[in-house]
């Protein structure tokens, strides 16, 4: 089964021997018998085709999906396109936004701030930790999307579109070490100093990352039960 990777970001400048976004994935799910393609959609490298492959997973970017950026308009149209044809797609954190504004939901840079470092999730009764990274949050559900998960800082943690569609905010693709990095590079002057205290002292609580795969990669499986080679 080929997953096209629609990378919607870079890693920060300092931070690319800690890997890309595309390596983060292609490790988290890493031992489900995928095969991997990569579409820079930043730089304006799109698929031809909705079925290029048999399901799309976009990444996380440091823009905002409101932003007036040229990759923003096409996305959008190419996630509405796959659903149309009944091709899965998987977002997270920018990914989850940016479906959920393509599909008729509204994203805004959140009022109370910042999410960052390992934080604990509620998903339909299983509590999940995994780190987070973001300010904007997916604020008014699109139609046909079922909240998955939650957390007293984001109501709309994870969403899911039947057989279509599964997103979610955090990052199941962050380590400690990528996330570390991020307090010490980027956090600086952005995220509020107390904030960035809190995560750095979480970092090295165990991680639910490996649930987030399963589900990640049981969605597609669900989605496509023959999928081509």
């Amino acid at each position: 089964m080929k997953i096209g990777i629609l990378q919607t970001g870079d890693a920060p400048e300092g931070l690319e021997h800690l890997g890309q976004y595309p390596d983060m994935f292609e490790t988290l799910l890493a031992g489900h018998g995928f095969d991997f393609a990569r579409y820079r959609v930043l730089g304006m490298e799109f698929p031809g085709s909705v079925h290029d492959c048999d399901g799309w997973l976009i990444t996380g970017s440091k823009h905002g999906a409101y932003e007036d950026h040229p990759f923003i308009a096409p996305l959008e149209q190419f996630i509405r396109d796959a659903f149309a044809a009944g091709v899965p797609v998987a977002g997270v954190c920018f990914g989850h936004q940016i479906m959920a504004q393509a599909l008729g939901g509204k994203v805004e840079k959140y009022k109370d701030g910042w999410s960052a470092g390992p934080t604990t999730y509620d998903f339909g009764g299983q509590t999940l930790t995994l780190n987070a990274w973001h300010q904007d949050q997916v604020v008014e559900l699109p139609p046909g999307a079922v909240p998955i998960a939650s957390s007293p800082f984001c109501q709309y943690a994870g969403l899911a579109y039947g057989k279509t569609g599964y997103s979610v905010q955090a990052h199941p693709e962050f380590g400690d070490a990528f996330v570390g990095a991020l307090i010490e590079t980027r956090g600086r002057g952005v995220v509020p100093d107390a904030l960035l205290a809190e995560a750095r002292a979480k970092l090295g609580t165990p991680l639910d990352s490996a649930a987030i795969a399963d589900q990640i990669a049981g969605f597609f499986k669900a989605a496509v039960p023959h999928a081509v080679s």
